[in-house]
This record gives structure tokens, sequence and C-alpha cells, in this order.
């Protein structure tokens, strides 16, 4: 079941405090440092803060995105983010960026589905069935069963809700899950994900720190392995200036401790849409702020480009 802003699910309770001093010791000093906004290997396709910049995205990469992609989404209310930035983005923008479930009356394919993947009955997200029960491989066997019913649909995203909370080796079989279905299914994109913001690498609660070393788990996967990353944890760290709250406690509400004090006292995205008035659009984001969901959007819409053949650049 979805959690709100920084609630704890009981299940967080499986990792004792000694057994995050432990994951923390031993990772590297060059990922506690954060994340390398940006940064790629090989063929790895990272949609991070920097591709959140609408302006940059050639219309006509756009329009070949709609003609050519057929997306289905898994999701439940964080990755709803998405979807809710994707449809203001629309009604603030035009008809350009306009999407619907099927496709048709220009808009791109993209099947939306909220709580319950392709209406199987079998998973929500990432790290939950479609009944609400922690189920960490759940997403895995309703990808293979819709896409052996729906052989015209060549991109499949997932979204986490809290649950990248987790150990080493269960993100490890999230991500050869992932692997295993793009060689077998391999006219399909298989889009990986990170999740939401919750704190920050050397600061906050156990959970926190082992939701950071995870989300980099993710990360350095896929920039090593040439996979296609929509990094949604690294998105909701910077404003739409590019100011970093990474490393400031900062939550997926934008909440963020802006003295020091250890207390989240302060919200980037309300900050921000009050110093820029006209220059974001109002979308009702589950969890978070508007410009947030504008962001994602902005992101959504590079990834939807560069899967099209667009270079990025």
């Amino acid at each position: 079941m979805e959690r709100g802003f920084i609630r704890i699910p009981r299940a967080r309770g499986l990792l004792a405090l000694p057994f995050v001093v432990g994951l923390f010791a031993s990772t590297p000093a060059a990922i506690l440092a954060g994340p390398r906004p940006g940064a790629a290997e090989g063929q790895a396709i990272i949609v991070d803060h920097g591709a959140a910049k609408l302006d940059r995205i050639p219309k006509e990469w756009i329009e070949k995105a709609k003609a050519t992609l057929h997306i289905a989404y898994g999701h439940t209310s964080h990755g709803s983010q998405l979807t809710t930035g994707m449809t203001g983005l629309a009604k603030a923008k035009g008809s350009l960026y306009g999407w619907k479930n099927g496709g048709g009356g220009g808009g791109l394919d993209l099947r939306d589905f909220y709580g319950d993947f392709g209406r199987l009955g079998i998973a929500g997200d990432l790290g939950q069935d479609a009944s609400g029960k922690l189920d960490r491989t759940a997403w895995e066997r309703a990808t293979r069963t819709y896409l052996n019913s729906n052989s015209g649909v060549n991109v499949v995203i997932w979204s986490w809700c809290w649950q990248v909370y987790a150990k080493e080796e269960e993100i490890q079989v999230y991500l050869d899950l992932m692997s295993k279905l793009e060689s077998d299914f391999p006219q399909v994109k298989f889009i990986y994900m990170t999740g939401h913001a919750d704190g920050s690498p050397t600061k906050g609660q156990p959970w926190e720190i082992v939701t950071f070393l995870r989300n980099n788990q993710i990360r350095e996967f896929c920039r090593k392995n040439g996979k296609i990353l929509y990094d949604f944890n690294d998105i909701e760290c910077y404003d739409p200036d590019g100011n970093y709250f990474g490393d400031k406690l900062v939550n997926d509400a934008c909440d963020y401790d802006s003295d020091g004090d250890g207390k989240r006292d302060r919200n980037w995205a309300v900050d921000w849409q009050k110093a820029h008035p006209g220059q974001w659009f109002n979308c009702e984001a589950a969890h978070t702020q508007p410009v947030n969901a504008n962001l994602k959007a902005f992101a959504a819409w590079h990834l939807w480009a560069r899967l099209a053949g667009w270079d990025g650049k």
C-alpha cells in the first residue's frame, strides 16, 4: 500500500542499524558523494535532472515518439507524478504534448496502469502486487503476461513506491529480472527507475541512508551496463535552476533542511514557485508540489524522444 510523505512502513524494520552502518562503511566514497548528473557509460541513457529541459527537445522528435512508441507504464501514486505532469503539460502547452491510453487523436500511446498493470490483477508497482501486498517479483510476472498478449507494445516502464528501501540483494533481483526481460523481449525497451528522494547519504534515519545506497546501486548498474534509466530520485533533488538539495534531507514532498539542524524546515518547490510566477503550470501531483511533477513530465518527454531516436543533443 502506498505510504505518505515520510511515514515508515513496518517492513522497514527488517534492516537493523548495524546492517545499515555496515553497508555505509563498505560503500565507495565516489558513491557517497552523490549522483553524477548526466553521466553515462557505453550506450546507457540516463534521464536525470539535466534532461528536465522541455525547450531543448526538438519538436520533430516529440512527433516521432508519438508516431512510433507504444508504452505500458505500471505504477502507484508516486509514479503518477509523471502522468499527472504530462497531463498538466498538455493543458498548458497544447496538443504537441498530448497522450492517451491506446494513442489516437495525435497523442502518444501511453497505457497508464495505476495499481494494476495491464488490468491483470497481478502487480501494482515494482514492490507490491495488485492487492497492495509487498511483492518484489509480481511486476515481472505481470510484464511477461502482458507482453505475450500485446506484441505491439515496444516500451515498458515501472516505478517504485517506498520499496527501494531494501537489501542489496533484493534490488539485485530487480536488476536481474529486468535484464532477463530485455533478453527475452529484444523488441521492447525496458526503462529502469530509481525511487523517490528520502533523506541524505550521510545523515538522517537508517532507512534514508539505505534508500540512498539502493538508488545508487540502480544508477551505477545502469551506467555500467548500458541500460535506460529514468532517474526519478535525481530529478527531485534539484530545483529548475540546478540548485542541489540531495544533501539536505530532501524528501519526495521537496521538503528539506535549510540550516543543517537535522529538521526539514523549507520546501524548495514552494520557494521556487513563489519566486517564479508564470514559469510553471499547476497540477495536483501525489505526495509533492506541482513544479516537481512539471520536471518529471519534461524528463519523460526527453525519454520518449530518446527512445524514438533523438541523440539528446
